[in-house]
């Protein structure tokens, strides 16, 4: 063994420990307002329970009650936004991190759709993208973790605004608590009914929120926190779509299928194709605003707005598609 080979050994070795001491000295001192959606309203929402009887808010706080203990060990401060199967007023959740001065959120969702087949994970971020970097980073290391240590395969993935299913103003928690680099995760679809059986079981919940600890410890190693002033979803008109009561009607069931014909006639010239071709685009990303097709829906609405002449139209989709959607992968899954 050569000199020099033992010395590049020695050099290798000490740079693998300085990164697993980075990894676990990254959540030291800090701390996370760790936020487990809705809670205390089976009464009222029955669209958030799976065919098998498992609700949402059940699910979001087992797995928070996981992560806080991870975080803990890790050395963070944790501000649970509730421990119990209690109502919370979503401008509490975000007064909670912004009190404790949070350097983190992380609100903890599972999704709902009319597709019972779907299932890949969907994170949020709250304004533009050229604005919340901080935001968009932390999007971005949460969905690789997700992709490598829950699904443990490729899957589609979206990273999008929160302007894309609150066109107006956003998620509340994520609005009122801008600042503070945050996120709101959907991990998975419980109105999957494979999927909602996998949600039942402990070992499962302890894998999700294992992912929710790799992806926060990889963020504050990147050290992203710049958040500028928000400013630019004011400038793009608000584009409507289902609310999430009304995502599970037949119409909602169709998303992929409206997305696959819309590309199809927009191969065509003639003005009724384009037409309709905008329609199924159109229609698809307002019945499932946050899929993995919608970004794509937006840029080839815009396409055709261009094609029918309407300039000023297909400026507004071309900015948005450029704000309020992150690529996340070069794969299609359609």
């Amino acid at each position: 063994m050569t000199k020099t080979f033992v010395l590049l050994l020695l050099s290798f070795t000490a740079l693998h420990v300085s990164a697993q001491q980075s990894a676990e000295d990254a959540l030291l001192n800090k701390t996370i307002c760790v936020d487990p959606g809705h809670g205390g309203t089976a009464a009222t929402d029955h669209y958030r329970q799976g065919i098998n009887g498992e609700r949402e808010e059940w699910v979001n706080l087992r797995v928070a009650l996981l992560l806080k203990k991870k975080l803990e060990a890790k050395g963070a401060k944790v501000i649970l936004t509730r421990d119990t199967d209690v109502f919370v007023k979503l401008e509490d959740r975000a007064a909670m991190a912004i009190s404790q001065k949070a350097d983190l959120l992380i609100s903890i969702h599972h999704n709902a759709t009319a597709d019972t087949a779907v299932n890949f994970p969907i994170i949020y971020f709250h304004g533009a993208s050229s604005e919340n970097l901080a935001g968009v980073a932390f999007g971005k290391s949460l969905a690789a973790a997700f992709e490598r240590y829950f699904y443990r395969r490729p899957v589609p993935k979206s990273l999008l605004s929160d302007y894309v299913i609150f066109p107006s103003k956003g998620s509340s928690v994520l609005r009122n608590s801008y600042g503070i680099p945050g996120v709101l995760a959907e991990a998975s679809f419980f109105t999957n009914p494979s999927e909602e059986q996998r949600l039942k079981q402990p070992s499962y919940n302890e894998a999700e929120a294992q992912t929710y600890l790799l992806g926060i410890q990889a963020y504050f190693m990147q050290k992203t926190t710049e958040i500028k002033p928000e400013k630019v979803p004011q400038s793009i008109p608000p584009f409507p779509v289902l609310e999430e009561a009304q995502r599970t009607n037949s119409i909602a069931r169709n998303w992929l299928n409206d997305y696959q014909e819309g590309r199809k006639l927009s191969l065509k010239n003639d003005t009724a194709s384009l037409k309709a071709a905008f329609e199924l685009f159109k229609r698809s990303a307002t019945s499932f605003p946050d899929s993995y097709v919608s970004a794509q829906c937006h840029e080839q609405m815009a396409v055709l707005l261009r094609k029918m002449k309407q300039d000023d139209e297909a400026r507004i989709e071309e900015r948005r598609t450029e704000e309020f959607f992150i690529p996340t992968t070069n794969k299609r899954y359609y």
